[in-house]
């Protein structure tokens, strides 16, 4: 097999492997504790937004965060709002959080293919090189630190404008200007401030560093263990 092979092959292994991490961060974020939306709801003060009872959110959370895993049909849950028993979501909410789903549905799907893929590479590697320890842990860490470098630039430029980048994301994955909603008649945006998507990135991404952290732990003891025998 040609040197080059085994060095690429390690490369796509490091990147599958931080993607994985990426989607499941995110995955571990949004469904691990449905506790983090209470305290959003509460430091936003949504409730007062919405004039509905905390019980009642949170059930319509749960619903919506059901419905973007696929485990709901149609977004559609009546609730009392503002003393009135109604539909929570509009045709507004259904459009785009169906967009939504689909875009994170099909993350999902990604990360399935990328763990087949991983789990292929890997087996060639094992295979084809005797001293493949060494050559992943080194090229991971390789690659990590160059990912990292981007990481930080990305962290910074959202720290200082979170708004624009905000605004920036939706223009990349949706070709419609449906996911700006206005306040006064959409009940989904007075629960989800901006604010709470600020806070929801930075879950995400302390629960990406510290897999990230993890997998360079792993390298470590794996190259040390290799050079102790």
């Amino acid at each position: 097999m040609k040197k080059w092979l085994h060095p690429v092959l390690c490369v796509i292994i490091s990147i599958l492997a931080i993607f994985i991490c990426l989607i499941t961060s995110f995955e571990i974020a949004a469904y691990s504790d449905f506790g983090f939306y209470q305290k959003e709801y509460e430091k936003y003060h949504v409730l007062d937004r919405l004039d509905m009872e905390m019980e009642d959110v949170m059930d319509v959370t749960v619903y919506m965060m059901s419905y973007l895993r696929g485990g709901e049909n149609v977004l559609s849950i009546e609730k009392t709002i503002e003393g009135e028993v109604q539909d929570f979501f509009n045709e507004q909410d259904r459009f785009h959080m169906g967009e939504v789903r689909e875009l994170f549905l099909g993350g999902i799907a990604l990360r399935r293919m990328a763990c087949i893929l991983l789990i292929v590479l890997c087996v060639i590697l094992f295979a084809t090189e005797k001293k493949w320890q060494v050559m992943l842990s080194g090229m991971f860490q390789k690659t990590l630190g160059i990912f990292c470098i981007l990481v930080l630039f990305l962290g910074a430029v959202i720290t200082m404008n979170f708004s624009e980048c905000f605004v920036i994301f939706h223009e990349i994955f949706f070709d419609n200007d449906l996911w700006i909603f206005d306040s006064r008649t959409d009940f989904m945006i007075r629960m989800l401030p901006e604010g709470f998507f600020y806070d929801m990135v930075i879950r995400i991404g302390v629960i990406f560093i510290i897999s990230l952290v993890l997998l360079f732990v792993g390298s470590v003891f794996l190259k040390k263990k290799v050079k102790d025998k």
